[in-house]
């Protein structure tokens, strides 16, 4: 913009010396037909459409000529003098904001909505002193906008929680039990009953019998019971349908224990839903499969399988973790990178496989070479460690401690004096 206005200056003002080189005569000539070509571009152009620079010349020569003279500019004094001012606004007026507030980051927006989302009974007040101690300062009304423009109610409105939220809640504290049949190949009919934990969906028991009747089913509830106290659990709740098997001695035994005894409506399998999600797994992935020749064989099975269930298959709803939490700790994420090495092991025959990661053993390299290496913290052979290292002239596969990339094979360490000489 100011190159080409510069130009154009300098190329009127040589233009300008060149008039002043000819005589009169020639310059009114020479006016006579500019203004006739005017008047003609006048009745059948358009309306001009002049550039920056094409203002800022015509409005400086505008300061030059007398007023009288502006009839010759193809524009009218008003829209001279117009471009004068905004020349004049533009050099002395300084940058500044639009009115009103500076609008809000977008990180600070989508936190409000998720503590909105995620705490239905949370109002304005109470989001604002959680974002303060986060550092963030906010008002009350600020959040309200927020949550209105999302279309998220107030939290009387809000806070109204759903079945699923409800069962997530309590589902620590509820249990649901149910019965399911095998058939062995001789046509007896074998009863299975189970517990399953609503929450953690671990399978807290199982027992199978030919005949359950009233007594067995109430020395299975305290054996249930004992199990719960040895591991210092104690459910609220428990889910079971109107089956003629539960008997009102069965459920006393529960009530003694200050557990509530829900049951479900008739013919209604969905209201205990994770009960039956479980029958149809180990159908599935086991019984379906199998062979059932007599109750031992039936007992071994399901005492495998649950034990797979709890400690190895992972599960959708706890993030695709297996129900026992502390049966292996996930490995970190910024963890060395080391060769996996993976193995299986087969149950029940090779019908369920089980795989483990082993990563290859190493040994650091500035230790190895004194012998005095130490065991890394996320070393899986601890004892194997040691054998490696208290071994005289081994030859220790050694790796380069670095904390950025994969690690760095190095050569591997002379073997002591005294083996050398012999």
């Amino acid at each position: 913009m100011l190159v080409s206005f510069v130009y154009l200056v300098a190329c009127r003002l040589f233009a300008l010396v060149l008039l002043l080189a000819r005589g009169d005569r020639s310059k009114e000539l020479e006016l006579l037909v500019l203004r006739h070509e005017l008047s003609i571009l006048r009745r059948q152009a358009r309306r001009p459409q002049p550039a920056e620079s094409d203002r800022l010349v015509l409005a400086a020569l505008s300061r030059v000529l007398d007023r009288r003279l502006w009839h010759v500019f193809f524009v009218t004094p008003e829209t001279l003098l117009r471009w004068h001012r905004r020349i004049v606004a533009r050099r002395w007026t300084y940058p500044h904001r639009p009115p009103g507030r500076p609008p809000i980051d977008q990180a600070v927006r989508e936190l409000i909505l998720r503590f909105a989302r995620e705490n239905g009974h949370w109002g304005y007040v109470r989001i604002v002193g959680e974002l303060r101690k986060l550092g963030i300062m906010v008002s009350a009304t600020l959040v309200r906008n927020v949550l209105a423009r999302a279309g998220i109610p107030p939290a009387p409105e809000r806070g109204a929680s759903s079945w699923r939220s409800f069962l997530r809640q309590q589902g620590n504290t509820i249990l649901a039990r149910d019965f399911f049949t095998v058939d062995t190949v001789w046509l007896r009919r074998l009863y299975v009953l189970f517990f399953v934990s609503v929450g953690t969906r671990r399978v807290e028991y199982v027992a199978c019998t030919r005949h359950p009747d009233s007594a067995w089913m109430m020395q299975q509830a305290r054996n249930l019971l004992m199990d719960l106290d040895e591991r210092g659990e104690r459910p609220r709740f428990l889910i079971h349908d109107r089956d003629r098997k539960y008997s009102r001695a069965f459920d006393a035994i529960f009530g003694s224990e200050r557990i509530e005894i829900v049951r479900t409506p008739v013919q209604a399998p969905n209201a205990n839903a994770y009960a039956e999600r479980w029958v149809g797994s180990v159908r599935r992935e086991c019984l379906d499969r199998l062979l059932i020749f007599g109750r031992r064989q039936l007992e071994h099975v399901l005492r495998v399988y649950i034990r797979h269930f709890n400690q190895q298959r992972p599960h959708r709803a706890l993030n695709l973790q297996p129900p026992d939490r502390g049966s292996g700790p996930d490995p970190s994420p910024t963890a060395p990178v080391y060769p996996l090495q993976v193995t299986r092991r087969d149950l029940l025959g090779g019908l369920l496989h089980e795989y483990d990661a082993q990563r290859e053993h190493r040994v650091c390299a500035p230790h190895a070479v004194r012998g005095l290496c130490k065991i890394p913290a996320n070393c899986l052979h601890p004892a194997r460690h040691q054998a490696d290292v208290r071994g005289p002239g081994a030859r220790i596969r050694t790796t380069a401690h670095s904390a950025l990339g994969p690690r760095i094979p190095l050569l591997r360490p002379r073997p002591p004096r005294s083996l050398a000489r012999g």
